[in-house]
């Protein structure tokens, strides 16, 4: 089967080549970035890493990797499996779940390749629907009425991508339980943990039956070491994923994982460095969204470094962010993620040139009309 556009990569391919060019943006997910000298400022042994031999890692990843991820989840070494990123990790799940007649259970919006993915290795996918009405926040009733005998697993993302809605402890635990007693794997993907701004949450890795994913992506803003992982306490889905990935990728990059294992070392440094822009920059977005509700809604994210915003007037979100984009501002339109209305915006990437990105938005909402979108 052929996949589709991924329309949200294209969109966000203008940050490198747009005429006029793109000075601020607001649309990427991550975090704030960091570069190879300041990551190697924390403590690296920078001899050690000159001496290493560029060889093949284990599949599973190297020794101190995974116990480096196992200390700060709380979990055995051995459950522990490092991906290429969160996207293999679910390439892996999509696959093994591929048996003829399966369905899986994904949130909408999702992240875009999910659905994409899934339903190229021939998998049913059903919907539990994010609505703005209730805050983004799941409906444990709907993901309960979308599982059948034929489910293989249902996936939970929070913090969320794009909404920043967050799944409490007490939802995390009745939805994990749900699934266990219907035979379903559950599957929590974190890659914004622990980025919250409200009441902190607890990993999914304290739940006994649940499939956890992470990444250094996101939260760790170090989206160029292409390093994820999984937690998976059942040992038989463990072997099935480790083999997959041995006939997928082999293996990560050994000093990727070298330098994982540092950022790792220092990681409250580095989650602090992006808790402490994400609250710098919130009140900012609070301000700019009461001073423009005549045209702009939007609910507060709860936790990672998006939100979702949607135009009060129907206007067109990819029109809306074609008009910014000629702003010099990069926001991503809702249409990648199937709500045409909407649009991403991402409040750490740009550090700390955010302030001077928001004042041009700003002063886009100003001379905004539907008519100078479509024209811009």
């Amino acid at each position: 089967m052929e996949l589709p556009p991924f329309l949200l990569d294209q969109w966000l391919e203008q940050k490198f080549s747009a005429n006029p060019p793109i000075e601020f943006d607001l649309g990427s997910s991550t975090g704030p970035v960091w570069t190879l000298r300041e990551l190697l400022s924390l403590g690296a042994d920078v001899e050690g890493l000159l001496d290493t031999n560029l060889l093949y890692t284990p599949p599973a990843g190297t020794p101190e990797l995974r116990e480096e991820l196992a200390r700060m989840q709380g979990v055995d070494p051995e459950t522990v499996l490092v991906m290429t990123g969160a996207a293999e990790a679910l390439l892996i799940l999509f696959h093994a779940a591929a048996e003829p007649g399966a369905n899986v259970v994904l949130p909408k919006p999702g992240f875009p390749t999910n659905d994409a993915v899934a339903e190229s290795l021939g998998l049913e996918v059903r919907h539990y629907t994010l609505r703005a009405e209730n805050q983004f926040r799941i409906d444990p009733d709907e993901v309960r009425q979308q599982i059948d005998d034929a489910t293989k697993l249902v996936l939970v993302n929070s913090p969320h991508n794009p909404t920043g809605a967050v799944v409490s402890e007490a939802e995390m635990k009745a939805l994990h339980d749900l699934c266990a007693e219907r035979g379903v794997t559950f599957v929590s993907d974190e890659v914004y943990h622990p980025i919250y701004h409200g009441p902190a949450m607890r990993s999914a890795a304290r739940l006994p039956q649940a499939t956890v994913l992470g990444d250094f992506s996101k939260a760790l803003c170090l989206s160029g070491l292409r390093i994820g992982w999984m937690i998976e306490p059942d040992p038989r889905r463990r072997e099935k994923y480790l083999n997959a990935r041995s006939y997928f990728t082999v293996s990560s990059t050994i000093l990727g994982e070298r330098l994982a294992t540092l950022a790792l070392q220092h990681r409250d440094t580095i989650y602090g460095r992006t808790r402490r822009l994400s609250e710098t920059n919130l009140p900012l977005l609070d301000r700019l969204f009461a001073e423009h509700s005549d045209l702009l809604n939007w609910v507060r994210p709860a936790g990672g470094m998006t939100a979702f915003p949607w135009l009060a007037r129907g206007v067109d979100g990819r029109e809306f962010c074609r008009g910014l984009a000629r702003y010099g501002v990069l926001m991503a339109p809702g249409d990648c993620f199937g709500m045409p209305a909407h649009f991403r915006l991402g409040f750490a990437a740009s550090g700390e040139r955010f302030v001077a990105g928001i004042e041009r938005f700003a002063d886009y909402l100003e001379s905004f009309t539907p008519r100078s979108a479509q024209h811009a």
